[in-house]
């Protein structure tokens, strides 16, 4: 029976080590891709030193507009052959704050075998690093992009964390990454916890889990522009 494996990729640059020798070796001997990015995709893929020529493969790309007929043809047309798949995010592990999950389902309907394979995953990472809550969390994807929007939305999430003692993640773009602590500063309870987790794995990785009383008293307060993970608790 043919599989979908669920294959990760590095979150950042020169990072291929993040990935283990099994996932590795898994991808380099498919020849069938879906992506979040086909870019992206091609270039993980021919740093793995594949076992055929790159432009022998197929990629095709989960657009944004949410319309995957072509990848679900190429899906199809694999499986009618008996062919293995792999799915990759543009970052991290399909299926997780990404498009993928789509094909996953496609997959299972289908009566095909799902196997994800262990990587990085900035989420995770993030949450581990931060000394939250790691029982219960959510994941809440991007967050208003306007300053008084985000401010009321970043209140709410901090009553959600209160009310359910969890932790609230999200993620931002690397430009709005210091409006985001400056707005949260501005915005959150003195003793609530913010974490800022940026570049993980990276060489320029930052972790820093603090109140807010205790961030404002920081000398730290300006974020570089890099991919980042925002963390919210109100332990109760």
């Amino acid at each position: 029976m043919p599989t979908l494996y669920l294959i990760p990729c590095p979150i950042t640059e020169n990072a291929l080590h993040t990935v283990p020798p099994y996932a590795q070796e898994i991808a380099r001997n498919l020849d069938v891709f879906i992506a979040e990015r086909a870019k992206t995709a091609r270039h993980f893929v021919k740093s793995l030193g594949p076992a055929k020529p790159i432009q022998e493969m197929i990629f095709v790309e989960l657009p944004d507009n949410q319309d995957f007929e072509e990848a679900e043809q190429v899906f199809r047309e694999a499986i009618k052959n008996g062919k293995d798949l792999g799915l990759l995010s543009e970052a991290g592990c399909p299926g997780v704050a990404d498009p993928g999950a789509a094909i996953v389902a496609l997959a299972h309907r289908e009566g095909v075998k799902v196997v994800p394979l262990v990587g990085p995953s900035s989420l995770l990472l993030a949450l581990m690093a931060s000394g939250m809550n790691g029982q219960k969390f959510a994941f809440q994807g991007y967050l208003p992009a306007k300053r008084p929007e985000l401010a009321k939305e970043l209140r709410r999430l901090e009553n959600l964390s209160r009310q359910q003692n969890q932790t609230q993640i999200f993620i931002e773009t690397p430009y709005r990454s210091q409006m985001v602590l400056e707005v949260a500063l501005e915005s959150l309870q003195p003793s609530t916890l913010f974490g800022v987790a940026q570049d993980l794995t990276g060489e320029a990785e930052f972790i820093r889990s603090l109140s807010v009383k205790d961030w404002n008293k920081s000398g730290k307060k300006t974020l570089e522009k890099l991919p980042g993970v925002f963390l919210i608790y109100c332990g109760n």
